[in-house]
């Protein structure tokens, strides 16, 4: 029974070897080896995907919708990415980077690189920035794994699914606050938009402020509205700001 295993297979890879599938190179010592049967084989362990369970063998099995950060090698920047993956294939990319000058034009470059490839090829191409890379390579991880927003969503997101991370105007959610010991703090920007004055109670501490919200404001200017009476109509104010002992402009007081 061992020598009729044997032969069965030194044939079966010949067979394989003859068609040209593989022709791997062995040291003497395996070629010397016999045959010993494979015992169990469960295969991969099953990943929630679009609320599926899924054994994953090749790429074309991988879907979900995931997003994550990437930093360059200087750190001096980073991207939050946002993929959305079909049958191993991306289809939908929301590239979103903050920090040197450059970045938002590799920002620009990716966009137009990531549709249309795999999440292998994609892992295995230039991104043009070290943070988008970087944030390629744990998106795969994420995906691959089934750790993704749409892990137990049947049927996944739908392709535009990105664009609900960016709001109304569609602009990043991007908050930028500079502040020194000294002259305390200072909000420049936030998730309602720019901002306009701070609002201070008698202690001077911040208990409000007033913000503009551009994206809004930009589309009806777009669409024929007076720039000033966009302007005003995208004024908004959070907090106590109505309450306060007085107000700056914490970009220049």
């Amino acid at each position: 029974m061992c020598a009729d295993f044997e032969i069965l297979c030194a044939q079966w890879l010949h067979a394989i070897i003859s068609k040209g599938v593989f022709n791997m190179i062995k040291t003497h010592e395996v070629e010397q080896m016999t045959c010993v049967a494979k015992g169990c084989n469960h295969g991969p362990a099953p990943i929630p995907e679009e609320g599926k369970w899924i054994q994953a063998k090749e790429i074309k099995d991988i879907s979900g919708y995931t997003h994550g950060i990437g930093w360059c090698a200087p750190q001096q920047g980073t991207c939050k990415l946002s993929l959305n993956v079909k049958e191993g294939v991306i289809q939908e990319a929301l590239v979103e980077t903050i920090g040197c000058t450059g970045m938002t034009h590799s920002a620009a470059m990716a966009g137009e690189i990531l549709p249309g490839k795999t999440i292998l090829e994609a892992l295995n191409t230039d991104l043009v920035c070290d943070a988008i890379n970087t944030a390629m390579r744990e998106l795969f991880l994420q995906i691959v794994y089934g750790r993704t927003q749409s892990a137990f969503s049947e049927g996944g997101l739908s392709i535009g699914a990105g664009l609900e991370d960016l709001g109304k105007g569609l602009r990043s959610q991007t908050g930028t606050i500079f502040s020194t010991l000294e002259k305390g703090p200072r909000y420049l920007e936030l998730t309602e938009g720019y901002i306009l004055k701070l609002a201070l109670d008698a202690d001077d501490q911040i208990i409000g402020y007033q913000y503009l919200k551009i994206g809004p404001m930009l589309d009806q200017i777009k669409s024929g509205k007076d720039a000033n009476e966009a302007y005003q109509a995208n004024i908004g104010t959070y907090g106590r700001f109505d309450n306060a002992a007085r107000y700056i402009d914490p970009r220049k007081e």
